[in-house]
């Protein structure tokens, strides 16, 4: 569908994969509901920022563009604020922004259609869509965690697949590429609000954490013919203390396990070669509804689509160690196209400062868990995300983690300063430890985790990899690739290989973050 000329809309994302993949299905709404995508703010009718909270700084960008457009609305324009930021600070936005006329949670995206409507009719009265008024906004007492959290991340590993502290501009969607739906019919209410600016429409969706129902559309506008983003479970029921995910998410739901499949079979027939399955936790899926009765874990539904027809890479993030099993390593090992490659955020290598995080393990349990990776029959990368500086945490405890890092030997890291967000348990802590000696800290991890690269890349010279090609550096006249361990391959070709296919490198040179080569003819 091309969409009505008349209706143009423009979206930015702000944070993680989870972000992506949700502004593509939001894209894929949009255009089945005869909008039309642009590629600036100046061209649009509708602006939307789908937004990132897991850090205060991704937060403020957030308003920091709203305020750089306000003055477009005098042209007609409008505006919404869509994602953890809306979810979190729900109709203060209104107070903020008093421009915006649509405020909608990750777990209000299902409802986009009816919005919609709501926000073409421009009524004078503020709407609410699919629950009652007395649930808008309600704060649940705790909030916890997002094991993939990237947002304004200091990181020693190159990722083109990961999107710390930036934003995209949503480009055009890629004609293939669609997701499965339910089907499911929302209800519709309204009410109405007390606002100084009466001229406005006012629409919120703003689910509690209670919501049971998956964001799932078969309308998803892929930007990238050749890799796609399946996500399986929303939300996060771990409440770890530092971050506010659970109610910005929402809780724990997962699609079921056929709907998932039919997803993966639809994406492989339209030409894609690799899925990544993502969720909060992903490895806390559990499937609602089993075939014949029967439900499959995680890591059944990781080994099933990895065996689809066409499909030559499985990759998942993020997972959780309180729920990673050995029967996701055994699935590795079992199905050649699930990569070689483990992100396990650990945050701390203190046992007493994973307590005080609520992090639900110990360090000997998550040292378990990597000691299943590292007996695997392939040579697993092992990636993971470090916090510094938590409420409490003492020198001593600092050097557990730098000791951690030893012990491990990873292959790539994503550091954070903790900093104190709403609605968590950890605001409530004394926040004893000065920025600076956060930042020294920081420093001395980055510096750690450089040696531990730096020799470790060393050990791929002479070897061979495939590779996926990803585009073409004319700067350097270098193709772009990347291998199963998810390490970016930059390499020089006599021929030309097509974007999107398959092949071998030799590798020649190595960098912290990278590996070059030469393509094997």
């Amino acid at each position: 569908m091309s969409g009505d000329p008349s209706k143009t809309f423009y979206l930015e994302t702000f944070g993680c994969q989870m972000n992506v993949h949700d502004s593509e299905k939001v894209v894929g709404t949009l255009i089945r509901e005869g909008y039309r995508q642009v590629e600036t703010v100046e061209q649009a009718d509708l602006i939307l920022y789908n937004t990132c909270s897991i850090r205060d700084k991704a937060e403020q960008k957030v308003f920091h563009r709203l305020a750089d457009y306000k003055k477009l609305q005098k042209q007609g324009k409008k505006f919404g604020v869509l994602g953890c930021v809306a979810q979190q600070e729900g109709e203060k936005i209104f107070e903020r922004a008093p421009h915006v006329s649509l405020v909608c949670g990750s777990a209000s995206y299902r409802k986009l259609p009816e919005m919609l409507v709501q926000l073409e009719g421009g009524q004078l009265e503020s709407a609410q869509v699919g629950y009652p008024q007395s649930t808008v906004g309600e704060i649940p007492p705790l909030a916890g965690e997002n094991a993939s959290v990237r947002d304004d991340a200091s990181n020693t590993i190159l990722d083109s697949q990961s999107t710390d502290a930036t934003s995209f501009r949503s480009p055009a969607p890629s004609p293939a590429g669609r997701g499965i739906s339910r089907g499911a019919e929302s209800e519709f209410s309204s009410s109405r609000l007390g606002t100084r600016d009466s001229g406005l429409v006012r629409i919120t969706g703003l689910d509690d954490r209670q919501t049971d129902e998956c964001f799932e559309t078969e309308f998803t506008a892929r930007t990238n013919p050749h890799r796609g983003y399946i996500t399986i479970i929303e939300g996060c029921d771990k409440f770890c203390a530092y971050c506010v995910v659970p109610f910005t998410r929402g809780k724990e739901r997962s699609r079921t396990s056929e709907s998932v499949l039919a997803e993966a079979r639809q994406m492989a027939d339209l030409g894609y070669t690799e899925i990544q399955l993502l969720g909060q936790n992903v490895n806390s899926y559990k499937d609602p509804e089993g075939k014949r009765g029967v439900k499959r874990t995680f890591a059944d539904l990781l080994a099933a689509v990895g065996e689809i027809s066409g499909i030559r890479r499985v990759r998942f993030t993020t997972s959780h160690p309180r729920d990673f099993g050995r029967d996701i390593i055994d699935a590795i090992d079992a199905v050649p196209s699930l990569c070689d490659h483990v992100h396990l955020p650990v945050q701390s290598g203190s046992t007493r400062v994973l307590d005080a995080m609520q992090r639900l393990y110990t360090r000997e349990q998550y040292l378990e868990r990597i000691s299943w990776m590292k007996s695997a029959k392939r040579d697993l990368a092992i990636t993971t995300d470090v916090i510094v500086g938590f409420p409490g945490e003492t020198e001593s405890e600092f050097a557990e983690t730098l000791s951690l890092l030893d012990e491990v030997g990873y292959d790539g890291i994503f550091t954070f300063k903790y900093s104190p967000r709403p609605n968590t348990p950890a605001i409530s802590l004394e926040d004893a430890i000065p920025d600076q000696e956060k930042a020294r800290r920081l420093e001395v991890l980055m510096a750690r985790q450089r040696e531990i690269q730096v020799a470790h890349s060393r050990t791929y010279v002479g070897q061979n990899h495939e590779v996926m090609v990803e585009g073409y550096n004319d700067s350097r006249n270098q193709w772009i690739g990347r291998t199963s361990q998810n390490k970016t391959l930059n390499f020089t070709s006599t021929a030309a290989p097509k974007v999107g296919s398959y092949v071998e490198v030799r590798v020649t040179t190595s960098f912290p973050n990278s590996l070059v080569g030469e393509m094997v003819v």
